[in-house]
């Protein structure tokens, strides 16, 4: 039988909560993905259902596979996956920032939180915290 398991030290504590706020934004995209386009500043073009099912597929679909998965398994290395999935988000915004010209308030305040969503999860899986 398979029996769901409770984080033990504050370290694992902060990377489980990384995963539930991981998968919240996946329940947000999925089932709301226009609110979700909304806060994200991102407008579909009318007309297409594309954009929406880009939504719901790929953003969703991989915060809810990726945060379910940490909060299933429990494994230091599932989530170091979780933790470099959300550096990368963080590296990605860093650079549009300085190459793109997207220094706005909105961005530097997301670089932020997904460097900590980032930061939380590595520091647990690599015995830092």
């Amino acid at each position: 039988m398979i029996e769901f398991y409770w984080p033990e030290s504050i370290g694992e504590w902060l990377a489980f909560a990384v995963a539930a706020v991981t998968v919240g934004f996946g329940l947000l995209l999925f089932l709301m993905p226009r609110l979700s386009f909304r806060i994200l500043r991102l407008q579909p073009v009318e007309g297409r259902a594309d954009a929406i099912a880009e939504g719901r597929g790929t953003m969703a679909g991989f915060y809810l596979g990726c945060g379910l998965g940490c909060l299933l398994l429990a494994q230091p290395l599932i989530y170091l996956v979780l933790g470099l999935g959300w550096a990368f988000t963080a590296l990605g915004r860093l650079v549009s920032i300085l190459f793109d010209g997207a220094g706005t308030r909105f961005n530097w305040l997301s670089l932020l939180v997904e460097a900590l969503l980032a930061v939380l999860p590595l520091g647990f899986a690599f015995g830092m915290i």
